[in-house]
């Protein structure tokens, strides 16, 4: 089968993926009762939690810059935040293609493709350790309110569906079957060559952790960029009268579960997110679905917004103003482009 047809296909079972998602999270939906309570929101919560998206890609652009340096210290903040914006722009329509696109951004000749990748490769390792992390913390602390709901919503079904857990395993096994077999054949084939090659580069920039000149720094951008989805989740938790009542505690809780929503290869997390979220709300607090949505589609779709809009400025400053060079000798000096 061509590469082609491959991507064709993994495109279309993506969207079909995202469709049958969305159909599930809309499906009897009263939408009198839904725009009712879109009325009802409270907007300036709202705009907290745009300050704070805003922040967390902040951090995240602060954060890769951290992993950039020790490989390139010629990369600035300004480079890595127009990619990121780009790339993340792009994950909105193609699952997956945000982070190969903010990779080509910033590949140079002294920074080859792999390279690159190995730090985005990192970055995804602590993110998924910090999803971890804070659906564990908002167990052990708030264990009362969110025990039951585990126990009966996530542990239960996992016990009962061994093949999931089988089927991890299989492919972490087949991945490190495949490594070894790069590593020992790679004198005898050009294929496995090539391979150890790509390899090679992508371990250089996966270890960069290691490089990094202030480790406390970068764990500190790590910390911040979660508080900041905490905060976005309880923020949008207090706009809605209907789960005004909400601790902080509840907007981690939240944050972990749209979380590992991200992770379903569909287009934005189109869906998935959308699902989730509301058949969660509705198990912990007993809202309808249509409140349920609502959390869920405020949350998505501002975020999209908010990475559209930053995402086409960024693509125009960089793409087309730079390339051009036609960059403003004032406004954006502070930059270091």
């Amino acid at each position: 089968m061509s590469k082609k047809l491959l991507n064709i296909l993994k495109y279309v079972l993506s969207f079909g993926l995202a469709g049958l998602l969305v159909w599930l999270a809309f499906r009897g939906i009263n939408w009198h009762e839904f725009w009712v309570g879109l009325k009802a929101t409270r907007w300036g919560w709202i705009a907290l939690y745009l300050v704070v998206g805003y922040l967390a890609l902040m951090f995240r652009a602060l954060r890769w810059t951290q992993l950039i340096h020790p490989l390139d210290n010629d990369i600035h903040y300004g480079k890595v935040w127009d990619a990121n914006n780009i790339g993340g722009m792009a994950s909105i329509a193609l699952p997956g293609s945000g982070d190969l696109l903010r990779t080509a951004l910033l590949t140079t000749s002294k920074l080859p493709y792999q390279t690159v990748f190995g730090t985005v490769m990192m970055e995804r390792a602590w993110d998924i350790l910090a999803i971890l992390l804070m659906f564990v913390f908002s167990l052990v602390f708030a264990w009362g309110r969110f025990g039951g709901f585990f126990v009966d919503n996530i542990w239960h079904p996992l016990k009962s569906h061994t093949i999931i857990i089988w089927g991890l395993v299989f492919i972490v096994v087949a991945i490190a079957v495949f490594l070894i077999l790069v590593r020992k054949l790679r004198g005898r084939s050009k294929f496995f060559e090539r391979m150890n090659g790509i390899l090679e580069g992508f371990l250089v920039g996966f270890k960069t952790f290691s490089q990094v000149k202030n480790k406390v720094l970068f764990l500190l951008y790590s910390v911040m960029i979660w508080v900041m989805y905490m905060l976005m989740s309880y923020f949008v938790l207090k706009a809605i009268p209907q789960l005004s009542q909400a601790l902080m505690a509840d907007g981690l809780f939240v944050a972990s579960l749209g979380n590992i929503a991200s992770l379903v290869p569909v287009p934005g997390g189109i869906g998935a997110y959308h699902y989730l979220l509301k058949v969660s709300l509705m198990g912990l607090y007993g809202t309808t679905d249509e409140i349920g949505l609502l959390f869920a589609t405020l949350c998505h779709e501002l975020h999209a917004v908010l990475v559209i809009v930053l995402g086409v400025w960024s693509y125009i400053f960089r793409i087309v103003i730079l390339k051009n060079g036609n960059a403003p000798k004032v406004g954006n000096a502070s930059r270091k482009n």
